[in-house]
């Protein structure tokens, strides 16, 4: 759905009368396109340490970007890495977080900022702890100072990971890059070296085979599409009633339909059954299907209630069932299920769809260990204000309110879940494990 409000401030006399009136005057993000640059500009590394020289030598290196190591005047910058990683004191921060303040005011529209900083550990000096968890308040406050469709996120070490790992690349790379546009205020945690960079970075999932559980329309379909265009084979499945829609994604994507009820006891088996009957593997399942059944709880009922938990979180605990007893579900598998902010910090009307979609973070949590063995994952993507004929359907000023509730000031796109969705799909991403991941645009108060 169009957001009127933002072409409109975005142009001509509109866009100066509402800079004089102080209204919000959200910028037009920039989306990516296959063979679009990582970045147009420079970009500067700030720092002190091996850690820092190894992240300017893979930006100057191998992506072969402008990097600097020092702010240089005149240069308007088009992302800025702190590489924070071997601060040990809170005062370690100062001297890199003023250079990157230092050039703040003079970004690119659509800039990137990135920290990479270290998780704490209960046997850190306090110092130690101090500084690294410092690192989170600053990135989600910087977050919220950028301006003109900039973001900032942030990529989290855990113990024993290097700079260099699989996943610390693959994060870096696309929250450089526009496929995270709507990612803004975020920190991802990397747990392990798991992972595999890709031999393409323009098709990553060459050779994999998905399943997308409601790709009829929406968000579903607007994965199948991005994971078919980074290499995947998709079997979009959907329920009998979105047939013919099902059948147009899978036909666009070139891969398979199946007609499915995900709620069905046999849902998993059947989902195995059609991928290897028509394409030999399996090695991706994206839960994205999903319902709401708004009512205030103190007028719920078990119409309401039951179908919700029985869609959003107990079809995919059944279904992966299936596939972790299988024995076919081993080559690097991945697992995203689509959660919701609902399910992190709640929502008036929605106790049933927040129950649900909280579950589904309980359950990737969970899931994730019963997966490593296999060189596998299984994460969440928590999308906030999407367009879609869903938020379509929302009164007209609270929708306007919602889009505007963010940092970025508007709502989302369902490209922005998905492009996230192919990010944890992919090998890349084989050191996240068991992560949620807000595609929100960073909602203006608390996380």
């Amino acid at each position: 759905m169009s957001d009127t409000y933002l072409n409109l401030v975005n142009s001509g006399f509109t866009k100066k009368v509402a800079k004089q009136l102080g209204l919000p005057q959200p910028a037009p993000l920039r989306r990516y396109r296959p063979g679009q640059p990582l970045l147009e500009g420079a970009v500067l590394v700030v720092g002190r340490g091996t850690d820092a020289d190894a992240v300017a030598a893979l930006l100057s290196g191998p992506w072969d970007l402008e990097v600097h190591r020092n702010p240089e005047p005149d240069v308007r910058y088009a992302a800025v890495v702190l590489a924070l990683t071997q601060v040990e004191h809170p005062t370690d921060l100062t001297a890199p977080v003023l250079a990157a303040a230092g050039v703040l005011k003079s970004l690119t529209k659509g800039a990137r900022v990135v920290t990479l900083s270290r998780s704490s550990v209960p046997d850190d000096a306090p110092a130690v702890a101090a500084a690294r968890q410092g690192v989170d308040g600053l990135l989600r406050s910087l977050a919220k100072e950028l301006r003109g469709g900039s973001t900032g996120n942030g990529i989290v070490l855990e113990a024993g990971v290097g700079v260099e790992a699989p996943s610390v690349v693959g994060a870096l790379r696309f929250f450089l890059s526009t496929r995270s546009a709507f990612v803004d205020g975020q920190l991802l945690t990397v747990s392990s070296e798991a992972g595999s960079l890709p031999g393409s970075w323009e098709r990553p999932l060459e050779g994999r085979v998905a399943v997308v559980t409601g790709a009829a329309r929406g968000i579903g379909a607007s994965i199948a599409d991005t994971l078919a265009r980074d290499g995947a084979t998709v079997v979009a499945v959907d329920m009998p009633a979105a047939g013919e829609h099902m059948t147009a994604v899978a036909n666009r994507v070139r891969g398979t339909a199946l007609q499915l009820d995900v709620t069905a006891p046999d849902a998993g088996e059947r989902i195995l059954e059609h991928a290897l009957a028509r394409h030999g593997r399996l090695d991706i399942v994206i839960h994205n299907a999903g319902i709401t059944r708004d009512k205030l709880l103190a007028n719920m009922t078990p119409e309401k209630w039951d179908p919700v938990l029985a869609v959003n979180i107990t079809a995919q605990l059944r279904i992966n069932e299936a596939l972790l007893t299988s024995g076919d579900f081993t080559d690097a598998p991945r697992i995203v299920s689509l959660a919701s902010t609902s399910g992190i910090a709640g929502n008036r009307g929605q106790t049933n769809y927040a129950a649900s979609k909280g579950g589904v973070i309980g359950m990737v949590r969970a899931t994730a260990p019963l997966l490593e063995a296999f060189g596998g994952t299984a994460n969440a993507v928590a999308p906030g204000f999407i367009e879609t004929d869903m938020t379509a359907r929302i009164p007209a000023v609270t929708r306007q309110v919602a889009r505007r509730l963010n940092s970025l000031q508007q709502g989302g796109q369902p490209v922005d879940v998905a492009e996230t969705v192919a990010f944890l799909a992919s090998p890349a991403a084989g050191g996240v494990v068991g992560r949620v991941l807000r595609v929100c645009g960073q909602n203006m108060v608390g996380q």
